[in-house]
């Protein structure tokens, strides 16, 4: 089968490669369609992730496809089934499992391969985190189910209400996710970033400020001065992933309020921020990581249910065979959001 395989830093070919044999537990995936994502711009500026891949490596972790075949024991799935699958799936029985908190178990599960013909889905992804398809989402759009299930994670954790002010910097796709979801959740909305592009897709989505972060000489200014009575935000969350744009995030929410860091910053980054005002204006800080077997259905759900569009952060496709060309482009900033890898064509 074709394949992109990571072989180091900005260093992917798609080359041919083994279809993989099934262990017992394992699902064959037909990869009808797989999505690019920011994380994977960084694995291949970066040439390796350290919790997820080492080179050589097979690439790539949103997809969706049609079930070619299922390993021995395999019950819950047949041949032939159209399927979202995550890239991970948390052990059930470690602390932080036990505790509710499964993103940070101690034995969490990765899995990538998505940019192929074909992919071997790992036993506890199929046992946990594997979802069969209503008939009307195609397979693009269930692509989408990781992403934003990690952003489903993200505003729960920011305890939006209705009728609060809610900043989100960062114009990436999992930005304009959280500002989707911000909206749903009935807060007003002021996105703020550099790309002229993005901008315009935040205010096509529905934000209510839009922020060029690239014309103000203070956003922790700019975001208050767009806050009502120029307070400050009831909540801000950082998406961009950056030291200097998480400090403006501190510096511009309301006392009172909650900020979610929830962009990896760079390894070794670190946050200053006012520790006397975190005391006396009683500041919640908050972040989170990834997403777990919940969020994975309820951003199902949401595509499901038509609350959320998947078509607003598609912006392109593209042939198995271009995906070092996309992933490049990616990397050097390009204007687009994501783009759907289609190994097989349009028709899947």
């Amino acid at each position: 089968m074709r394949a992109a395989v990571l072989h180091g830093r900005e260093d992917v070919r798609v080359e041919a490669v083994p279809i993989p044999a099934l262990e017992p537990g394992e699902i064959l995936l037909r990869t009808s369609a797989a999505l690019t994502c920011g994380t994977d711009a960084k694995v291949f500026r970066r040439g390796y992730h350290a919790r997820m891949l080492h080179p050589p490596a097979l690439f790539g972790h949103e997809l969706a496809g049609v079930v070619e075949e299922v390993g021995p024991g395999v019950e819950r799935v047949r041949r032939g089934a159209r399927v979202v699958v995550a890239n991970s799936a948390p052990c059930g029985v470690c602390v932080s499992c036990a505790e509710g908190r499964e993103t940070l178990c101690d034995d969490l599960l990765f899995w990538n391969g998505a940019y192929a013909e074909f992919a071997r889905v790992p036993a506890r992804i199929v046992q946990k985190n594997l979802l069969p398809l209503a008939p009307q989402i195609g397979f693009r759009e269930a692509a989408m189910v990781e992403p934003l299930a990690c952003v489903v994670r993200g505003i729960e954790a920011s305890r939006i209400r209705p009728g609060q002010t809610v900043a989100v910097i960062g114009t990436g796709p999992i930005g304009l996710m959280l500002l989707v979801l911000a909206r749903l959740g009935g807060a007003h909305t002021i996105l703020a970033g550099r790309n002229d592009g993005r901008r315009g897709k935040a205010r096509d989505l529905g934000a209510d400020e839009v922020i060029d972060a690239s014309e103000v000489a203070d956003l922790a200014d700019a975001l208050r001065e767009h806050s009502p009575g120029g307070r400050g935000p009831d909540v801000v969350i950082e998406a961009a992933g950056l030291a200097e744009t998480s400090e403006a995030a501190l510096r511009a929410v309301r006392k009172g309020g909650l900020v979610n860091l929830f962009a990896g910053c760079p390894a070794g980054a670190r946050v200053a921020f006012d520790a006397q005002r975190l005391h006396y204006e009683e500041l919640t800080v908050t972040s989170t990581f990834h997403h777990t077997p919940e969020s994975f259905r309820k951003a199902y759900r949401l595509i499901e249910e038509a609350k959320v569009d998947p078509s607003s952060f598609i912006t392109a496709e593209a042939a198995l065979e271009a995906v070092p060309e996309v992933l490049r482009s990616m990397a050097d900033g390009g204007d687009g959001l994501k783009t759907a890898i289609l190994p097989w064509g349009a028709g899947g």
